[in-house]
């Protein structure tokens, strides 16, 4: 067990012996998969759409939650949610570096989120991907036995699929392996607790709920979303809905 235990320690004091993609000279990698497909611009982030702005409520009030009825959640909901797990705050280089609204070891920011979206107004059923540099969604394409396969991926929690919408957050490692090479993976490991922790506390936020899921089958959710499980693969999944 003590071999598994490594990728959660720090390495950094490696890397003095290592050059880095970056210090090579390589271009950065693209801070956002290519656009393909039906875009959807998302409702502007206003406030007056929040249900409770105390954030010292929803720290005290945060739970996962795993019943969810068969109400949909509004796409102005859905836009908080995004911003709040990915939302872009400033873009910097040329484009080529964000700050956002969680923190990420040296602004890589890794992930990509997908959505299974089952019931959100507005928004036909299907597999979407979250644009954060236009703060819009690409349609990806639909399955008819989304639900089903979610939960089977998920290892049978039907609550995964029994929501409004599933967030999935896909990792792409060499975003941060350009610069950090061997520390990566801690530095990942951490900033996807950051994006949903946020995640949390923005339910909390809309009066909706959601719980993080770490157990999954690897290969059914990466096929899922035809991820091809090497240079890009999922990392974290998160069912929303109404409570």
């Amino acid at each position: 067990m003590s071999d598994l235990r490594k990728f959660l320690k720090a390495t950094f004091i490696d890397l003095d012996d290592i050059k880095t993609d970056q210090m090579k000279g390589i271009e950065i990698p693209p801070i956002q998969k290519e656009v393909s497909g039906e875009i959807t611009a998302l409702p502007e982030v206003d406030i007056n759409n929040i249900k409770n702005p105390d954030i010292f409520d929803c720290i005290k009030n945060r739970r996962s939650r795993r019943g969810f009825t068969d109400k949909a959640i509004s796409l102005h909901g859905l836009s908080f949610l995004l911003w709040s797990t990915q939302g872009v705050a400033r873009k910097l280089q040329d484009d080529k570096m964000t700050i956002r609204t969680v923190p990420s070891g040296g602004s890589r920011h890794p992930f990509e989120t997908y959505l299974a979206v089952h019931r959100v107004d507005s928004l036909k059923p299907g597999i979407y991907r979250y644009l954060p540099m236009q703060h819009s969604l690409t349609f990806l394409f639909e399955d008819i036995d989304i639900q089903n396969k979610l939960i089977d991926g998920s290892l049978g929690q039907k609550f995964v699929g029994n929501c409004a919408v599933t967030f999935i957050w896909s990792a792409i490692p060499y975003r941060t392996e350009w610069r950090y090479s061997i520390a990566s993976a801690k530095i990942i490991l951490q900033d996807s607790g950051h994006l949903c922790q946020n995640l949390y506390l923005a339910c909390e936020a809309l009066g909706l709920g959601t719980c993080a899921i770490g157990a999954y089958d690897q290969k059914k959710i990466d096929e899922l979303l035809h991820l091809d499980g090497e240079d890009e693969f999922t990392v974290y999944l998160a069912p929303v809905g109404v409570c």
